[in-house]
């Protein structure tokens, strides 16, 4: 675990832009685990190639999955209107996983990315978070809705749409 802390600390230190799509960081601990470098991390069946889940080192919730693009992009501050698609595929994709793991709520999840400065990896992720009924103190405070540090899926679509259509 000592490597995927360090690997993760150097992945916030250098952070990354999203249009180095394409890009593969040795560095960056969810570029390995999308490649299948990182024997200790079960992929989930996923039903795009171009993104991967799977679960949360330390889940804040009974189910806590991550879903993650197989290439290399930043953090979801650095997207423009061209990615609302994938966040969608996302998203899509979180809550397939939640249905094949017999949960089907899907009015009790939370899908949201952390809000730079406040990620640890700087490889654009999606937490896939449920039942958010069941979050603890701590993990309501770290996945709030309408806080600085994290933004659910839905409102980094419209400021994507919102900040596109201003310029």
């Amino acid at each position: 675990m000592a490597g995927v802390t360090e690997a993760a600390a150097t992945d916030a230190a250098e952070g990354s832009e999203a249009g180095n799509g394409g890009a593969y960081d040795s560095q960056c601990v969810f570029c390995r685990i999308a490649r299948r470098e990182e024997p200790g991390t079960a992929l989930l069946p996923c039903q795009y190639e171009d993104l991967v889940c799977f679960r949360d080192i330390r889940p804040n919730a009974p189910h806590h999955y991550l879903v993650v693009p197989v290439e290399h992009m930043g953090n979801c501050k650095t997207l423009k209107k061209e990615h609302i698609p994938i966040v969608k595929r996302m998203m899509e994709v979180g809550k397939a996983v939640l249905q094949r793991n017999n949960f089907n709520d899907l009015n009790d999840i939370r899908l949201g990315f952390h809000w730079p400065p406040f990620c640890s990896i700087s490889h654009l992720h999606l937490h896939v978070l449920a039942p958010a009924s069941q979050l603890g103190f701590l993990s309501r405070l770290v996945y709030r809705i309408n806080s600085y540090w994290f933004i659910t899926a839905e409102q980094l679509i419209e400021r994507l749409e919102t900040e596109n259509a201003a310029s």
